[in-house]
């Protein structure tokens, strides 16, 4: 009997022997970060946004007016912050309560 499938690990939260893949599968749940939008809505990596307010790019020289639309982010495991690209502008990282999903 090897492998991970014959693994077991102690539990000490509930305090009993779980299997391996159980234990990684919980791991990943408390690890898991949720990002909401300005209104409530649960975001993930590749959703498009909107701006709800115009916001002033600090070094690159521009304003992004609201409405504009923003595709494909990606989270940054902080649940106030998302990653994004927009035309002329690297790096571009926004706050989600700025934000409403399409």
């Amino acid at each position: 009997m090897s492998g991970e499938e014959d693994a077991f690990v102690y539990d000490e939260a509930s305090g009993e022997w779980i299997s391996a893949a159980e234990a990684a599968a919980k791991a990943g749940a408390e690890n898991a970060v949720e990002v909401r939008d300005a209104v409530g809505n649960l975001l993930a990596d590749g959703d498009q946004v909107t701006l709800i307010k115009d916001l002033t790019v600090k070094g690159a020289g521009q304003t992004l007016k609201r409405g504009t639309l923003i595709k494909s982010i990606r989270l940054t495991g902080d649940p106030q912050e998302i990653d994004c690209k927009f035309e002329g502008i690297k790096g571009l990282v926004l706050r989600a309560e700025f934000v409403k999903k399409r």
